[in-house]
């Protein structure tokens, strides 16, 4: 039988609540036991969403970050935020929203706030974690607290759970040395921790165990290929079976190592890396069980079920049990659930998936490979129905875009002139000094702007009002940047409500959801727009606000666009679908080169 599982969900909620609930604890508007309780529901209710799977994972939810969760759980504090307010769990909570945000609920004064932890984007997603930070005088001090408590709670709940963890190697790459010491000095102290932490988890009755070492989708040098034979026989010594996970691409020259540590079972990305999987299959070993992601993580199409079952037929032939079926990655990168969308367009509704969805494909899969197609014949038919009313539909298909896009040529990227031409002309024109002087272009969206925008968009106020408000925003930063001396101005761009969706707005080719929120960091949740077919630019946009700002002053206003390229890695269709997958790839695995090389010259 095909056992399903998954590697992590959404911990936002399905209409952000944990968001709310955490700014009202920042604000010192709730108590920690009403946040908590928060986390709870919201555990129960995403594990609920899970229950059709064989295995739900615990230990994904998190207040701000899974890696910062990890080093709180592996007693890697800053020194800085030590015997702040001294011991107990309360200031437990409060130093690790001092690390995540550089204050905690009720930190006034300047003298409560401290240096928040360095965050950056966690491989080639737009969720972001906060950087371990190491140096010589390291220490490690296991406290699992948390995570036992969650898989009690699972257990409770009736839910079979697997517990998951960042590799110590993942954990090591990851982070950031202080000094000059060696991060690899502090490996042996790190897997004794985990090695506790092993112990623990096999005293609650932990039978599978999620390591999750995404690394191994870059390009490891000889010394980080050693250690992690090194590591993972010292990790392999319980009841408990391992299941290490990595995902975001192929393990290319990884591969051969990752096929013969001592685990009980792998999982790779099956999206990313599916040429991969053959091979995988002839080099690992017989006991050890395969999971396959076959439903991308990392987008909100509808996966296309009977193509998928073409391949994985053969393959559970071959594998029988051992083979497991999961999402590509965790769903922390998309949407909740597509069914409280109201306002969506119909036909693009239906060829949507997200997280909870998703976790329908997974268990659909499963169900024709353990009972055979027919029993899932209705669900195949629908899928195939929706995927090729999306490849029909005159929606995705724009016959002017298409005609353009084919008259395409070379010449068009040709400048008519050279530099040095288009310098003197500029300089005649706009008479500017030898180095100008501007800003980037947003002025800050104030709470007053925001409400009036909200008023106009559930029609408060009338068309006319808003536009009126945003000249005046419009006039107050032109003013400002007069009496600056600046020599270049913007608009201040009050008038637009995310830099990617204003923009989104007004063409078509693009939909909007109501609740599609992605998380970023903390907190912070994005709703990026969905690309969905052929775009196009009906109307001007931008004209009016700049021709407006540029009457107000005789100085040069400079337009602002939110570019193309930062447009695609916005929207919530994984670029893989827009570009040939051999191009990503190449891309991704210059880009981790890149990574290693800058940690290199850096350090």
């Amino acid at each position: 039988m095909v056992t399903t599982h998954s590697l992590g969900f959404s911990r936002v909620g399905k209409k952000r609540e944990l968001k709310f609930s955490l700014e009202k604890y920042w604000k010192k508007e709730r108590t920690q036991t009403e946040l908590e309780q928060t986390a709870v529901n919201l555990r129960q209710q995403h594990w609920q969403y899970q229950s059709k799977l064989n295995w739900v994972p615990v230990g994904d939810f998190s207040f701000y970050d899974q890696v910062l969760d990890t080093s709180f759980m592996l007693g890697n504090i800053p020194a800085r935020v030590h015997d702040i307010e001294g011991e107990g769990e309360v200031n437990t909570l409060d130093n690790y929203f001092r690390v995540a945000r550089g204050r905690t609920a009720g930190d006034e004064s300047a003298c409560s706030c401290i240096s928040a932890g360095e965050m950056t984007k966690w491989f080639d997603t737009n969720y972001h974690y906060i950087v371990p930070e190491f140096d010589s005088n390291t220490q490690f001090s296991l406290n699992a607290k948390r995570l036992l408590t969650q898989i009690k709670e699972a257990n409770e709940q009736g839910h079979d759970a697997k517990p998951v963890l960042i590799g110590p190697l993942s954990y090591l790459w990851l982070g950031k040395a202080r000094d000059d010491s060696n991060k690899l000095d502090l490996l042996d102290s790190l897997l004794d921790t985990y090695l506790e932490l092993i112990e623990q988890l096999e005293k609650a009755d932990v039978q599978w165990l999620q390591i999750d070492e995404p690394i191994l989708v870059t390009e490891l040098s000889d010394e980080w290929q050693k250690v992690f034979r090194y590591a993972y026989d010292r990790l392999q010594k319980s009841s408990v079976k391992l299941l290490l996970a990595t995902y975001f691409g192929e393990l290319q020259e990884n591969l051969s190592l990752v096929c013969s540590l001592p685990v009980d079972g792998l999982h790779v990305d099956a999206i990313n890396a599916k040429g991969e999987v053959d091979l995988i299959i002839a080099r690992l070993p017989e006991h050890v069980v395969l999971s396959l992601g076959v439903i991308n993580g990392r987008n909100v199409w509808k996966t296309d079920l009977s193509q998928t079952l073409d391949w994985l037929e053969p393959i559970h032939a071959t594998l029988g049990d051992r083979l497991w079926l999961a999402p590509s990655c965790s769903l922390l990168h998309v949407p909740v659930d597509i069914e409280v969308e109201q306002q969506l367009d119909t036909d693009v509704k239906a060829w949507l998936a997200f997280a909870v969805q998703k976790l329908d494909e997974i268990t659909l899969l499963a169900q024709a490979l353990n009972e055979g197609r027919e029993c899932v014949s209705v669900g195949l038919a629908e899928n195939a129905k929706a995927l090729d009313a999306r490849m029909q539909s005159s929606l995705v298909h724009n016959r002017s875009v298409k005609r353009r896009v084919a008259e395409v040529n070379n010449t068009m990227a040709e400048r008519r002139s050279t530099y040095p031409q288009r310098a003197i002309i500029q300089q005649e024109k706009f008479q500017l000094p030898l180095y100008p002087t501007t800003t980037i272009g947003s002025f800050p969206q104030t709470q007053a702007i925001r409400q009036t925008r909200n008023d106009y968009r559930n029609k408060v106020i009338t068309e006319k009002h808003y536009i009126e408000a945003m000249k005046q925003e419009i006039a107050n930063c032109v003013r400002e940047q007069e009496s600056l001396g600046l020599d270049v101005l913007v608009h201040g761009e009050p008038e637009r409500n995310d830099m990617v969706e204003y923009f989104g707005e007004q063409l078509t080719g693009y939909v909007f959801s109501q609740f599609g929120w992605v998380q970023s960091y903390g907190s912070r949740c994005v709703k990026p727009p969905i690309i969905f077919g052929d775009i196009s630019r009906p109307e001007a946009m931008t004209i009016d606000w700049i021709n407006y700002a540029q009457s107000l002053t005789e100085k040069p206003m400079k337009g602002m666009l939110t570019g193309p390229v930062t447009i695609l890695n916005c929207h919530l269709c994984a670029m893989i679908n827009l570009v040939p997958k051999h191009v990503c790839n190449l891309l991704w695995r210059y880009a981790t080169k890149f990574w290693t090389l800058k940690k290199r010259v850096c350090k």
